[in-house]
């Protein structure tokens, strides 16, 4: 390893990959891997090794233990992302045609929405307008305004709270 680590050594990772890719593949299928996703998982692994040997430290750890727990984390990010639920598709609700008394009800919520959206702050609405309406993340703003990620987020942050409350506020009366 401290051949791989100091020179780069490829016979020496040869030696490592011939030593420790069998051992790897039978521990990671002990934990319920499947032989060929055991074998990515190797490689992938071994090709960490290979990439992260300056940050081998013999004093820290053995070889032996670096290198499993590099394999037991692998496997570990693998299964999480395999248990993550998956969205349900949603469906789309049929069209029908609204009739007046929804058409009325739409316009002031919109008349509402917009008030409150003008009572903003100018930097606050600039930069909500921008995420919703223009759809930008808030990298996008944050190149296309030069503020700080931090800020730009601060601002929609209280620019919503205050939009809830006066969309609170104007549903009660």
């Amino acid at each position: 390893m401290l051949a791989v680590r100091d020179r780069r050594d490829k016979s020496a990772f040869a030696q490592l990959f011939d030593h420790y890719a069998p051992r790897l593949k039978g521990f990671i299928m002990r934990g319920g891997t499947s032989s060929a996703q055991a074998e990515e998982i190797v490689q992938d692994v071994m090709l960490s090794v290979w990439h992260k040997a300056a940050q081998f430290d013999p004093h820290q750890s053995q070889v032996s233990g670096w290198i499993y727990r590099i394999a037991r984390n692998r496997q570990i990010d693998i299964q999480r992302k395999e248990s993550r639920p998956v969205p349900e598709e949603i469906k789309q609700p049929e069209f029908t045609e609204l009739d007046s008394s929804q058409i009325v009800a739409l316009e002031q919520e919109a008349s509402k929405l917009r008030n409150a959206i003008s009572g903003l702050k100018p930097s606050q609405r600039d930069v909500i307008e921008q995420a919703y309406l223009g759809e930008l993340t808030h990298q996008e703003i944050q190149e296309q305004t030069g503020l700080p990620l931090g800020t730009i987020k601060s601002r929609i942050r209280l620019g919503l709270e205050k939009l809830r409350h006066d969309l609170k506020s104007m549903r009660e009366t």
